[in-house]
This record gives C-alpha cells, sequence and structure tokens, in this order.
C-alpha cells in the first residue's frame, strides 16, 4: 500500500486573501521576558501571533519594542484590547495599520470589551466596528460570545472569521458551550477560532476536534509554570484535534 495514503496532509488556513499552516494562533503578553516570549512562540509553531496595540511598544526601532522582536518570524495580528467603545476600537486599528503597515495591520483582532469584571464582549458594539472596518479595507477577526446570532452578524458584515470564547478570558476553564459553538460552526462560511477560556492541552484538542477552524490562546501558556513546555503540548494538541477531527470519530454508544 501507498505510504502517502496514510500521511495527513491538511488544507491552510485562509483569513481573507493570506494562508497559514498552523492552526495556533498565540498572544505575547504576561511572559516574563523578551527571551522567554521568543522561546514559548517559536514551540508553539504558530505562526500569527497577536499584539496589543495600546498597551506594548510596537514603534521599530525603539527600546524594548515587540515589532523588532518578532515580525520577521511572525504574522503580527494587532488587537484593540481595552476597548470599550466601537470608536475607540476603530481608531485602534487605523493607528495599527499606519505604524505597522499592511503586512502587519491590515489584518485585525477587533475586541470590544463590555464589562470591565468578565471582559465579555459588546456584541452590537462589535459588529458596528466591524462593519466599518471591513469598509476601510481591514480583514476582520472579531472576538464574540458563543452566540450563533452574533457570529451570524459578524459573517454578514464581512468579517474574514468568528472568534468566540470558549470561556471566559484567562479563566482556563475550557470550552464551557461546545453546542453553541457546533451551531456556530454549522452555520459558519468563514473559519471559526475559538478565543479565550484554554487552559491546558486537552481543551485545544477538544476544540479542534468539535470542528474548530483553529484556536487563540496567550494566559494558558504564558501563565504555565513552563510556559515552554506549554507552547509545544499546545502546538501537538491543536495538531491532534484537528486530525482526529478529520479522521472522524466513531459515534458514542452506551455499549458496542
Amino acid at each position: 500500500m501507498n505510504a502517502m495514503a496514510h500521511t495527513f496532509v491538511d488544507e491552510p488556513l485562509k483569513l481573507g486573501p493570506w494562508s497559514f499552516t498552523s492552526r495556533l494562533l498565540a498572544g505575547t503578553g504576561k511572559f516574563k521576558d523578551a527571551q522567554e516570549t521568543l522561546e514559548a512562540l517559536t514551540a508553539s509553531g504558530a505562526e500569527i501571533v497577536t499584539v496589543a496595540v495600546r498597551r506594548v511598544n510596537l514603534t521599530p526601532g525603539t527600546e524594548g519594542n515587540l515589532f523588532d522582536l518578532l515580525s520577521s518570524r511572525f504574522r503580527l495580528l494587532p488587537n484593540t484590547a481595552g476597548c470599550y467603545t466601537a470608536d475607540d476600537a476603530v481608531r485602534t486599528c487605523h493607528l495599527a495599520r499606519e505604524l505597522l503597515g499592511d503586512v502587519h495591520g491590515r489584518m485585525v483582532k477587533l475586541e470590544v470589551i463590555g464589562d470591565q469584571k468578565t471582559l465579555f464582549p459588546d456584541g452590537a458594539a462589535t459588529v458596528e466596528a466591524a462593519r466599518r472596518l471591513v469598509a476601510d479595507g481591514f480583514v476582520v477577526l472579531p472576538y464574540i460570545s458563543d452566540d450563533p446570532v452574533l457570529a451570524l452578524r459578524c459573517q454578514e458584515v464581512g468579517c474574514a472569521a468568528v472568534m468566540p470564547l470558549a470561556a471566559p478570558i484567562g479563566s482556563g476553564l475550557g470550552m464551557r458551550n461546545p453546542y453553541n459553538i457546533a451551531i456556530i460552526l454549522e452555520q459558519a462560511k468563514v473559519p471559526v477560532l475559538v478565543d479565550a477560556g484554554v487552559g491546558t492541552a486537552s481543551d485545544a484538542a477538544q476544540v479542534m476536534e468539535l470542528g474548530c477552524d483553529g484556536v487563540l490562546m496567550n494566559t494558558a501558556i504564558a501563565g504555565a509554570r513552563h510556559p515552554v513546555w506549554m507552547a509545544r503540548a499546545m502546538r501537538d494538541a491543536v495538531t491532534a484535534g484537528r486530525m482526529a477531527f478529520k479522521a472522524g470519530r466513531i459515534p458514542k454508544k452506551l455499549y458496542a
């Protein structure tokens, strides 16, 4: 039998006009220093890494800036963390594109926070900001609650993907509502990337086994006792979960 028949070859993850091999997207916050950041991100196998425009130095050529550290190795994905209105989020995205150019500044992770304690998103403001950003030529990846209707609205205004949370940001609880995520997947015509709530490798595998196109995480890696090891574990879990989904699991039954 041809050995190639047993080789798993996945299609690329398409976001707007770009294609990527890795289905794990990683955050760049909360690491202890630049070296740990770089080592963990490299171990994760991520091609896309998020950067908080309002919280970190991204100005090339300045001391301690993340652009010079990461831009030659990864595709930067500016995010609007810390924005609580559509106006703030839109303004932050335009700042990112001016600062980073089209290569690193045109595709953006849109976050419009509705509650400061839980960091749950403001759905209406997210859709409004997404509509304006798409009209301005951005490739928009919105962070949303696990609401199938909200996912549809984001898709309708032209978002290149939807990013429902698995659980509250930084909680590490894993996927709390697989049924809503499954409905979002069923109706989606764009990639579904789970964002927030993953705590360990089994959580990432479960998300991918459900059929999600990718997963974004930060705290689960940066907050681990050994971030580089956890990054490697997450890389392997995402790959395993994706392969299991494509292979097709057996039906669940009470007995044989």
